[in-house]
């Protein structure tokens, strides 16, 4: 959710207050039209990386005479607050979201501007982007958003000292995972970290295996709805894959008792209690923070296994593509929010996001790679999401937030044995379409 609200440092935003900091002025753009000024209102998603989003509204502010004013939402109440202003008289001009199934709703409903005009008027707005992430947030043949802060694609951690200790090399296959999880459960290690309690964590394997096994394709006509999908030879393969790697024992017995957004999961892996943990690529941030010499000297990362014979090209990669801004139709000042929305692919957008630790997804990001917090990381995570054939958002994302609750109660009860792969298919059947 959202640098996800699955960022720890999300969770102590949110959980310190829960006041909506959103101004209660209305929105739309106020003062006098005739000489060109007045207001527009850009909603962001409260956490620690709102100091960016300040930076280019101040940047923006300097020229234009239509003055843009930064709202925030704390992110454990982004979600169900915005539903509750887009359609009223505290509706944002400009707003962060996610991108597919997060905005769905809103474009059905005709409260979203498709952004074709910005567009062929200044097609940098989609050229200056990598195209697997701009087209996140195409909706129905039309784009409705631009990216706005930086990608976060889901990668294998690894402790490489508690592997070179089992004598494990990072997986590279399926197979190869397979045969690690049992060579660490030997050695006393529990081989994958997960934290189950947030059943996110969880969902991040469905993702990766259903696209090794079954390509993209496969999840693309389920989001649709298109309930034969998870019903095929593919999906019933992957869930056996899943039940294989959860009966050879890979993330010990007590995983929906832990939690990423307490700290719990990446404390296993750091402190050599686990050997992995798939996670987003903020667990490098998270790491960093709370176990810096660890980061340091034994953090490895890399790309998730292959699946032999599998359709899907293991160079595909799995996540959160990037957040987005899109704009309501209601807008009073189109021009100057198109005006605003060039920042988005300026130098100084890219620098200012690379120090907060944020990769962005323009195409002049590689030219600022070496001042970033982990110039390698960076480099890394960039390559990945340029060179990837497909970059699949995460479920919960790509689904209407109508569809977390089910999704994700369905991933917990395969993966911890109360449901079986009928159970699981039915209920993923059940969600309602993108």
């Amino acid at each position: 959710m959202k640098r996800h609200a699955r960022l720890l440092r999300t969770v102590v935003a949110g959980g310190a207050s829960l006041a909506m900091t959103l101004s209660l002025a209305a929105c739309g753009g106020s003062g006098d039209a005739s000489d060109g000024s007045g207001t527009i209102r850009v909603l962001v998603y409260g956490d620690a990386t709102n100091k960016v989003e300040k930076q280019l509204v101040d940047t923006f502010n300097k020229t234009s005479k239509v003055k843009a004013v930064l709202d925030t939402i704390p992110g454990a109440d982004y979600q169900s607050k915005l539903q509750t202003i887009i359609s009223g008289k505290q509706a944002p001009d400009v707003f962060f979201n996610w991108g597919g199934g997060s905005i769905k709703p809103y474009v059905d409903a005709g409260l979203l501007m498709p952004l074709d005009d910005f567009i062929s008027k200044n097609p940098k707005l989609k050229s200056d982007f990598l195209p697997s992430v701009f087209n996140t947030a195409v909706v129905d043949g039309k784009p409705y958003g631009i990216p706005m802060r930086g990608t976060q694609p889901v990668l294998l951690f690894s402790n490489k000292k508690v592997l070179e200790e089992a004598g494990v090399t990072a997986p590279r296959t399926w197979d190869e995972l397979l045969s690690a999880v049992r060579t660490l459960k030997a050695k006393g290690v529990t081989p994958i970290a997960l934290g189950g309690g947030d059943k996110w964590p969880t969902q991040m394997w469905f993702q990766y295996v259903y696209d090794r096994v079954a390509g993209p394709e496969l999840f693309e006509r389920a989001v649709k709805g298109d309930k034969d999908a998870w019903a095929s030879e593919d999906s019933k393969k992957a869930l056996g894959m899943l039940k294989e790697l959860v009966d050879t024992g890979a993330f010990g017995t007590n995983y929906d008792s832990v939690k990423f957004t307490d700290g719990g999961s990446p404390a296993l892996l750091a402190t050599g209690k686990a050997a992995f943990e798939l996670m987003g690529s903020w667990e490098y941030s998270t790491l960093q923070d709370a176990y810096p010499d660890f980061v340091k000297s034994d953090l490895g990362y890399g790309a998730f296994p292959s699946v032999e014979g599998g359709k899907g090209d293991p160079a595909n990669v799995a996540g959160n593509t990037n957040n987005f801004y899109s704009v309501l139709k209601s807008t009073e000042h189109p021009e100057a929010v198109a005006e605003f929305l060039k920042l988005m692919y300026s130098d100084e957008f890219v620098q200012a996001q690379l120090s907060v630790g944020n990769l962005p997804t323009t195409t002049n990001t590689p030219l600022f790679l070496d001042k970033a917090a982990n110039p390698e990381y960076s480099k890394y995570q960039y390559d990945l999401v340029k060179k990837a054939p497909a970059f699949q958002l995460s479920w919960d994302q790509a689904f209407p937030p109508a569809a977390t609750t089910t999704l994700h109660q369905a991933v917990q009860q395969f993966f911890n044995g109360q449901s079986d792969a009928d159970a699981f298919i039915a209920a993923m059947q059940s969600l309602p379409a993108a």
